[in-house]
C-alpha cells in the first residue's frame, strides 16, 4: 500500500469538513440576515428602484438571487474552454475566477458609491491622516471594507499569471480603492474621501488573495489556455 494513500485520505477528510464549516457559516449568516433581506424582498421583486437597488439589503438581495446565474455562466465559460482545448481544470478555474471576480465585487462597488443624504449639497469631505477614521467605522465598516476588493484579491491571481504574487495584489487593491475614492469626491456623493478606506480596501483584497494561494496561476498554466493542435492523419 502506497504511503501517499493515508496522507490523501487525511487531505480529502479536511478539505470535506472545510467545505461542511464554510457552508455551515454561510448558512448561519444568512439565517441571521433574513428579516432585513426580507423586508427589501417586494420592492426588488417588483423591480422597483427605490427600496431595492438604493438600499444595502436590496442589494444584497439581489447579488445572492443572482447567484445561480453566475454559476450558469461559469459553466457555460468552462464548456466553451473545454471545447476548444483546454483542460477541465484550468477552464473551471479560469470561468469561476472570472465570474467571481465580477460577481463578488459590483456589488460592493454598487454600494460604495451610493450616495449620501444631501449629495450636491453638502460639502465634499476629504479624509488624509491614516488611520484617524477607523474608530469611527466601527466593527461592521471596518468588516464593509475589507470586503469590497476581497473577491477581486481571491480570484485576480487565480487567472493572471501577471498578478499572482502579493506586492501586485496589494497594489490592485489600493489602486482601484483610490479611483473609487477619487469617484465619490468628483461625482459629489456626499461620502467622505478617505485613506483609511484604500488601506482597509487594500488590506481585504491581500488577506482574500492569500487564502487562494494554492490556486495562483502560474507561468506553467499559459499553454493551456491554447487549443490544442491537431495531430496530422497518418497517410
Amino acid at each position: 500500500m502506497s504511503h501517499d494513500a493515508p496522507s490523501s485520505v487525511s487531505r480529502r477528510i479536511l478539505r470535506t469538513v472545510l467545505l461542511s464549516l464554510a457552508v455551515l457559516g454561510v448558512a448561519g449568516a444568512l439565517f441571521v440576515i433574513r428579516r432585513p433581506l426580507m423586508m427589501s424582498a417586494p420592492m426588488c421583486m417588483a423591480g422597483r428602484w427605490h427600496g431595492c437597488y438604493d438600499t444595502f439589503n436590496g442589494v444584497v438581495l439581489m447579488t445572492l438571487v443572482a447567484l445561480p446565474l453566475a454559476v450558469l455562466v461559469a459553466w457555460a465559460l468552462a464548456s466553451r474552454r473545454h471545447a476548444a482545448g483546454a483542460t477541465s481544470t484550468w477552464a473551471w478555474r479560469a470561468s469561476l475566477a472570472e465570474v467571481g471576480m465580477v460577481h463578488g465585487t459590483v456589488p460592493f462597488l454598487w454600494l460604495t458609491m451610493m450616495p449620501g443624504l444631501a449629495p450636491g449639497v453638502a460639502p465634499r469631505r476629504v479624509s488624509l491622516v491614516p488611520l484617524r477614521d477607523l474608530v469611527t467605522m466601527g466593527a461592521g465598516g471596518i468588516i464593509g471594507n475589507l470586503l469590497v476588493f476581497a473577491a477581486l484579491g481571491f480570484f485576480a491571481p487565480m487567472r493572471f499569471a501577471s498578478l499572482a504574487s502579493v506586492p501586485k495584489i496589494l497594489a490592485l487593491g489600493a489602486g482601484c480603492s483610490v479611483l473609487v475614492e477619487v469617484a465619490q469626491y468628483v461625482l459629489w456623493l456626499d461620502r467622505v474621501s478617505s485613506v483609511d478606506d484604500v488601506l482597509v480596501n487594500a488590506t481585504g483584497a491581500v488577506l482574500a488573495s492569500l487564502a487562494s494561494r494554492r490556486w495562483w496561476r502560474t507561468a506553467a498554466d499559459v499553454p493551456s489556455d491554447r487549443p490544442r493542435p491537431v495531430p496530422a492523419s497518418m497517410g
